[in-house]
């Protein structure tokens, strides 16, 4: 038996620039971190007794014969993408739901690569996990997905990520002292505003409008090096929300799908009551709204939104790891 735990991201800056239709022309940039929000899966071989071969429990379960009856897209296309031709039971638990803007479906392929990796008596590098990812849900599944998620996944970590026109990827930790990561992380809130949506179909309009949107994702992506450059070398981490603010105003404006009336007044009241900055995480549509938030603020905040759920966070800096290993059983 296998226990992979793998965590959540935030995406702060760049997104947009992390699509392979656009940085494999321009190079793409993002800024973000990993949080103390996990995707857990427990594998395990399957004995040779049940009338079936293949167990996945999520929100559904599933137990069938046949690989391809299979409905769960990234156990299917993982499972043959590793040649498992024996039976196995997969079992998903999660601390944040899924379709919420925090990178959960690369999360779980990048959980579950991992996991049945160990499974096979084998460990995998955090890049080539990453890249195993990417190709399944890009090539594979054919999501409309880019490709951050799933290396915030395997690294963990407050990062720079750069995505080459070659296609290589260079991950660049962001090195912080005690005091001033923990300000940073005391700053950011989350909400959920209790929408769910698929992150893939919203996506699809923003890679169908690249070359149209292309001055305002190049200048989200410049946003990333400013960003570094205020959380490295500046004291004074509220011009970090003031971007935050910016890069949300040009997301909005990539695609009329990103946000609601909802988002909208969920974003304007957390600006009246404190939040310096923040944005939609994920495609948009709905999910969680992060913002950046003073300290002193954050009642005020919390009391202005008090009708969406507040989930604290911590930032968070292994990666994809595997919390349990058995293969006796």
């Amino acid at each position: 038996m296998i226990i992979s735990r793998t965590p959540f991201r935030i995406s702060f800056f760049g997104g947009g620039s992390d699509y392979p239709d656009y940085y494999l022309k321009y190079g793409g940039k993002v800024l973000g971190t990993t949080i103390n929000k996990y995707c857990y899966l427990n594998i395990r071989k399957l004995p040779p007794f049940f009338d079936f071969k293949y167990r996945v429990v999520y929100s559904k379960l599933e137990s069938v014969k046949n690989i391809n009856e299979i409905i769960h897209p990234s156990v299917k296309h993982t499972l043959k993408y590793l040649k498992i031709n024996y039976g196995v039971s997969i079992n998903y638990d999660g601390d944040i739901p899924a379709r919420s803007g925090l990178g959960t479906s690369s999360a779980f392929t990048v959980g579950l690569l991992n996991g049945l990796h160990a499974l096979e008596g084998r460990m995998k590098t955090k890049m080539e996990l990453a890249k195993e990812a990417i190709y399944i849900e890009q090539k594979l599944i054919h999501e409309n997905v880019g490709s951050q998620d799933q290396v915030f996944a395997a690294f963990g970590g407050l990062n720079k990520i750069e995505f080459l026109e070659n296609g290589e990827i260079i991950v660049t930790p962001i090195i912080l002292s005690q005091d001033k990561l923990k300000k940073f992380e005391n700053s950011i809130m989350l909400f959920y505003s209790g929408i769910s949506r698929v992150a893939s179909n919203i996506a699809k309009d923003q890679i169908k409008n690249l070359e149209k949107n292309k001055d305002q994702i190049d200048t989200m992506k410049s946003l990333v090096d400013e960003a570094y450059y205020i959380l490295t070398k500046k004291n004074n981490l509220n011009e970090f929300g003031e971007l935050l603010n910016y890069t949300w105003e040009l997301k909005k404006s990539l695609s009329k799908k990103i946000t609601n009336g909802t988002i909208n007044e969920m974003y304007e009241k957390a600006k009246k009551s404190g939040a310096i900055g923040g944005k939609l995480l994920g495609a948009g549509g709905g999910g969680f709204m992060m913002f950046f938030v003073p300290e002193k603020y954050h009642e005020k905040v919390r009391n202005a939104l008090k009708n969406y759920l507040y989930v604290p966070i911590k930032f968070e800096f292994c990666g994809s790891k595997i919390i349990f290993a058995d293969l006796t059983s």
